[in-house]
């Protein structure tokens, strides 16, 4: 039988019954600013899985899926004339959608084509293999909005106040809770980038299991202290910085770790020092759309949500998050920097150690999602007996449905 030329597969959820299947949809056309992009990787992450078991969206299907790496193959009239090389046929670009995270109807990554907006990609630089770069976008972009766009620090691509709360010749200590997680291993590198752009010393501080601090302890990483998180880390930190740490950065931000990162700051840390990035706590709480607050903390933990790099209205956490333009247009400014790699050759993020599974689309939920699990990242298990179902640790699971 001969494929419709107009289909492509993906992988849809059916939210009546909290389940993923393997669908034949039409191929979308481009709409203005936008890009259509043959998808040659995809990426997991665990909001990816756990959006199937316990769905926002309000459709009756939905494409799943976060991240993606693949070819330009059209673009919208619009973009005839563009100078923009993401924005041409063949350009090898990466980005993210929000997939079935929302209660907004705009489909997800997991499919063999996708649109995206083309500002919202970044060029991929031939060195570099789809399937690493499918590992960045959604982590890379989580990471700089923590430490660019809420914390403020010195930013090569980005206006920001610069470091708070430390005098101009002090050494600057920053930890970084979950320091071998996706969210952990871009922050450093980001921290090391607004160091270098603002001349400044700054003394890395991570908290990582110790089967992981040789990795760490290497560029671009270049920990100067690693602390095992399953000992008295707390103390341990303390005895590195005894006046206390100047910004930290809670990768888990999951079972107390807030409350007990949040007391290792120091007295003068900036009201902006401390950035999280899960809202499992009682005591953060939305103040108006698209805005937390905190009570009971020295130093309110900074929150958002990743997704308003998307600059548009989105359903979720129980509200709708209003566009955020300025947001959006970080993201765009981030995707560009990222991307001038292409040209300059001098990588800006070294991508995450990625996982190269076996399957394509079918083998994504009964192998990937099995490993991710369905909610904390403490509580992932699978006993699974085959070696690329190993537990995960420092790495990204990818997918790829085109090998280049």
């Amino acid at each position: 039988m001969t494929r419709d030329t107009n289909t492509q597969k993906a992988l849809v959820l059916i939210v009546a019954e909290r389940d993923v299947a393997l669908l034949d949809i039409p191929i979308p056309t481009p709409g203005p600013g936008e890009v259509l992009v043959k998808v040659h990787s995809i990426a997991l992450n665990p909001v990816d899985s756990l959006y199937v078991g316990d769905p926002l969206a309000q459709q009756a299907t939905r494409v799943i899926g976060t991240d993606f790496a693949g070819v330009v193959v059209a673009a919208a009239a619009d973009l005839a004339s563009s100078p923009d090389v993401r924005a041409a046929a063949g350009a090898r670009v990466a980005g993210f959608l929000q997939g079935a995270c929302s209660r907004n109807d705009r489909p997800g990554a997991f499919a063999e084509y996708i649109l995206t907006p083309y500002d919202l990609t970044w060029s991929v630089p031939a060195s570099m293999p789809l399937a690493s770069a499918s590992a960045v976008s959604m982590c890379g972009v989580t990471a700089a909005q923590g430490v660019f766009f809420r914390q403020q620090l010195p930013c090569p691509f980005w206006p920001t106040s610069g470091w708070a709360g430390v005098a101009p010749d002090q050494e600057i200590n920053y930890l970084v809770y979950g320091a071998s997680t996706s969210l952990g291993l871009y922050a450093a590198q980001l921290v090391r980038a607004a160091a270098r752009f603002s001349n400044r010393r700054v003394r890395l501080i991570g908290l990582a299991s110790t089967a992981k601090h040789a990795l760490l302890s290497a560029p671009p990483y270049s920990y100067d202290v690693l602390i095992d998180y399953r000992g008295d880390w707390e103390a341990e930190v303390r005895a590195a910085a005894p006046a206390g740490v100047d910004y930290a950065f809670d990768a888990i931000s999951e079972g107390g770790t807030v409350r007990k990162v949040h007391d290792l700051l120091a007295a003068t840390a900036a009201p902006h020092a401390f950035v999280i990035f899960r809202n499992d706590r009682s005591d953060l709480k939305p103040a108006a759309p698209g805005v937390w607050r905190s009570t009971g903390y020295r130093v309110p933990p900074v929150y958002g949500a990743a997704w308003e790099a998307l600059g548009v209205e989105i359903g979720y956490d129980n509200q709708t998050i209003p566009a955020k333009p300025e947001a959006r247009a970080f993201a765009a400014a981030f995707y560009t920097w990222l991307g001038s790699a292409a040209a300059d050759g001098e990588v800006k993020l070294q991508p995450n150690p990625v996982r190269v599974m076996p399957g394509g689309l079918e083998r994504v939920v009964p192998d990937g999602f099995a490993l991710l699990g369905w909610n904390q990242v403490s509580a992932r298990q699978c006993d699974r007996p085959e070696e690329y179902m190993r537990p995960i640790s420092g790495e990204k699971l990818v997918y790829e449905l085109v090998r280049e």
